[in-house]
């Protein structure tokens, strides 16, 4: 009964428009003064509690961080050394727009962020290339959700608070699956421009002293995913750490490469406090809801469900796939991360599967999500940027999902290639 009422009125107030945080929030509270023989002031424990994290600290740096070496001028100098280094394989500027995010990501944790800021470039230049807007547009959305794959990853951050698993294993995790996206989106943007299936504007060839020279303008950009990644494998410092020196390292860029102003990092501190504001909200509204599923024990019946159906792992993992997949339709990414982790993770546990591989495989669902229509926010990103309507992204983005989801089959099916770095630094098997 608890359950029903709880998810019940979740989904009303969803179907509403009531954001999601709120939704959760209120579900909770009417469920709790409903069901529950308990005060209120509990719900405000919970939130307290679940908001008492270091790692949680990690957030707001590395948006922070992606925000300041935007604003210092990086996407322009990242967009031209991609460019001159696979603006000449058959597809150009597609292929550019790829490698541009795959080097972006290094740098901020956050899809959105990704899409909005780098996006800007890589849709104009492509268009005066003589690209379909639609298919821009489309590459600039797909390739973005790279971001929170290849560390730094907000993302992840949430969920290893969630489980108490390390940033770190979870940060090294994500690098080849970043990679094998990234290679499989190549590999479609090759195929469609082989086939006729786009129109590709004719290249040039690769030049070796225009590949010097915009490598050397980049040097300092490409230093941070670098620094970053150094820092993580040599175990120097924490990714608490290491996203605070990163914000020091873009603002001591901007002002070296004087493409950043006092006024820039004020509108830097702007944008970050609203999008941290949002997600602390949502994390604090989702622990109360978290906390009744749990106790409602949930994720016990979950696991008995699931078990009835089959005990195979590889079942139930693309059981569990397809149910992310549908929802992610549907909700927002943070929303369905703090629901879907303590109802599913039990389960989870139970049939052996390593919280690191099991994050990555959750991420990956969630952030393929953020590309479905009708509530995908990166669709609605790219559209405002390219001025195209739902239906024309829709169908640009089609043949994306084909390399999105190998890449997800590889990070379900292949523990080891997901564990391979971390084990590779020392993670136990």
């Amino acid at each position: 009964m608890t359950l029903l009422m709880l998810f019940g009125l979740l989904g009303v107030l969803i179907a509403i428009e009531v954001p999601v945080a709120f939704a959760m929030g209120l579900s909770a509270i009417v469920t709790i003064v409903l069901t529950q023989p308990i005060p209120l002031s509990i719900v405000v424990q919970r939130m307290g509690t679940g908001l008492d994290s270091f790692v949680l600290i990690a957030i707001p740096l590395f948006v922070l961080a992606g925000h300041l070496l935007n604003r210092a001028g990086i996407a322009d100098r990242i967009f031209a050394f991609a460019a001159a280094l696979a603006g000449h394989i058959r597809g150009g500027l597609a292929h550019v727009n790829v490698v541009a995010s795959m080097i972006f990501a290094g740098m901020s944790g956050v899809a959105q962020a990704d899409a909005a800021g780098l996006g800007v470039v890589e849709v104009n230049a492509m268009r005066k290339e003589g690209f379909d807007p639609a298919f821009s547009a489309a590459v600039s959305a797909a390739s973005a959700i790279i971001g929170p794959i290849i560390p730094p990853s907000v993302i992840m951050v949430v969920y290893a608070v969630l489980v108490q698993a390390s940033v770190a294993e979870l940060f090294l995790a994500g690098f080849l699956p970043g990679i094998l996206m990234g290679a499989t989106l190549m590999a479609t943007i090759y195929w469609m421009v082989r086939t006729g299936r786009i129109v590709s504007p004719p290249t040039e060839p690769m030049s070796y002293p225009r590949l010097g020279r915009t490598f050397m303008r980049a040097v300092p950009a490409l230093a941070a995913p670098v620094l970053l990644t150094v820092g993580l494998l040599a175990g120097v410092a924490t990714p608490t750490e290491l996203g605070a020196l990163t914000v020091v390292y873009a603002i001591a860029l901007g002002f070296a490469q004087r493409e950043l102003s006092f006024c820039a990092i004020f509108e830097a501190l702007r944008e970050t406090l609203i999008t941290c504001g949002v997600l602390v909200f949502i994390i604090a509204c989702a622990v109360p809801f978290g906390w009744i599923v749990a106790t409602s024990q949930a994720p016990a019946k979950l696991a008995q469900f699931m078990m009835s159906i089959s005990d195979d792992k590889f079942v139930i993992l693309a059981l569990i796939n397809i149910g992310l997949l549908v929802i992610g339709c549907l909700m927002e990414t943070t929303a369905i991360l703090l629901i879907a982790t303590p109802t599913l993770f039990p389960l989870v546990v139970a049939l052996g599967i390593d919280p690191v591989h099991f994050g990555i495989i959750l991420i990956v669902n969630l952030l393929i999500g953020t590309l479905t229509p009708p509530f995908g926010v990166i669709l609605f990103i790219m559209m405002d940027i390219a001025k195209i309507s739902l239906a024309q992204m829709s169908r640009a983005v089609l043949p994306f999902y084909v390399p999105l989801f190998v890449t997800l089959m590889v990070v379900t099916y292949w523990a080891d290639f997901v564990l391979a770095v971390p084990r590779l630094f020392g993670k136990p098997n």
